[in-house]
């Protein structure tokens, strides 16, 4: 077991999850959300040969004028064996985007992911067709 959070911690309160990367910085402008899909698809789950993107976990992007950047992500299953360490990953690789401020990855299981939210990208790796 790694020194990360347990799924225990994240029982009864999934969308309270929340990691940060970065700080604001002055200066900064908004960030361009293709980069920052560039990042996102970095970031693998462990069990799946496909990158959190193309499987549809990043529900949504906000990349705010200072260059701060919000992502609101799920995870395939709520009991994930690494649900405590897939947010922080993701936060981790969005702030290495050029430009990037504060990043805050917030976990939501509303609605719920589904195979349907695979990109045909996704489908194709694990061949789903």
């Amino acid at each position: 077991m790694g020194n990360g959070p347990s799924l225990m911690d994240f029982v009864g309160a999934p969308e309270d999850v929340v990691a940060y990367a970065g700080e604001s910085r002055e200066g900064l402008t908004q960030v361009d959300g293709e980069k920052v899909v560039e990042q996102l698809k970095t970031v693998y789950d462990p069990e799946i040969p496909v990158d959190v993107y193309e499987l549809g976990l990043i529900y949504r992007i906000d990349c705010k004028d200072n260059g701060d950047i919000d992502v609101d992500m799920t995870l395939t299953a709520p009991a994930c064996p690494v649900a405590g360490e897939i947010p922080q990953w993701v936060a981790d690789a969005v702030v290495k985007t050029e430009g990037a401020g504060r990043v805050m990855v917030q976990l939501v299981f509303d609605p719920p992911w589904t195979p349907d939210r695979m990109s045909d990208e996704a489908r194709l790796e694990l061949d789903m067709f």
